[in-house]
This record gives C-alpha cells, sequence and structure tokens, in this order.
C-alpha cells in the first residue's frame, strides 16, 4: 500500500493506529531523516492518551510510556552499529504487555519480528511525504486504515 500524505495526514494515521494498537503489535518506521519518522509515533501516543512531550529517543535508544492503555515503547535504534547491541535493550520485554514503535528498524537486520507492520517514509522537506506499508499477519482487519 501507498499513501501520499502531509502532515496532519499523517498524524491521522498515528491516531488511527493508535485505535487499534494491542500488546504485542511492532510497528517499524524507516525512512530518511526529516521524513517523519518521528511525528507518526508522536500521534500513536498522543492518540493513546499521553498528554506530554514525547522526545526523540535518537540519544537515551528508548522512551517507555507504561501507563497508557496500551504500553509503548518507543525505540530509535539510529545510533546502533549491530543487530545484537539491540539485544541489550531488552525491546522483546515490552512485547507481553505492550506495542514497540521501532525508529531505524533496519539496525536489527533479520532479527525483526516476523508480524510487524513496516511503515516507509520518504519525502523528506516536501509537504507530501509517501507512506508505504507492509504488514504481516497480526495486522489483519486492522491495516490498511479504514
Amino acid at each position: 500500500m501507498s499513501l501520499a500524505l502531509d502532515e496532519d495526514g499523517l498524524r491521522a494515521i498515528g491516531a488511527r493506529l493508535a485505535s487499534v494498537l494491542r500488546p504485542g503489535d511492532v510497528i517499524a518506521l524507516s525512512g530518511e531523516l526529516g521524513a517523519g519518522k518521528t511525528t507518526l509515533p508522536r500521534a500513536i501516543l498522543e492518540g493513546l492518551g499521553h498528554a506530554g512531550e514525547v522526545p526523540s529517543p535518537t540519544f537515551t535508544l528508548v522512551q517507555t510510556y507504561p501507563d497508557l492503555p496500551v504500553p509503548v515503547a518507543h525505540a530509535d535504534l539510529y545510533r546502533l552499529e549491530t543487530p545484537a547491541e539491540a539485544e541489550a535493550l531488552g525491546l522483546d520485554d515490552w512485547l507481553r504487555d505492550g506495542a514497540l514503535l521501532i525508529e531505524w528498524p533496519e539496525r536489527l537486520g533479520d532479527t525483526i519480528w516476523p508480524d510487524v507492520l513496516w511503515l516507509r517514509l520518504d519525502g523528506a522537506g516536501t509537504p507530501a511525504r509517501r507512506l508505504t506499508s507492509r504488514a504481516g499477519t497480526a495486522w489483519e482487519g486492522r491495516w490498511p486504515p479504514a
């Protein structure tokens, strides 16, 4: 699936994802710098009821939001050099009761979860971004958005 989206459209997709997000879900967000990979998690977290700031986890690697209806870990793997470094982050632990939003999932190599919703954003610096996706079977009936 491929969509052309402006920033409002990206936020609408995030709100829609928040409404169908459940424990065990993984959303992988790839694309160039400035394409909106952090905008989408902000919209998802807002849709889940988070009213505070949503900083980019570029330097902390993982920001957690445990008090939401679906607890969320938002990870940015840009600074990782090998997939093995991701193991120390304990991301699998979040999938028991929560969901993962992962920027730069390519850093995981072949170790990414099989039922991931993979979203790619292109068009950094332009008003209209292109969102392409592929979804695992766990997303059937929940993606693409209605």
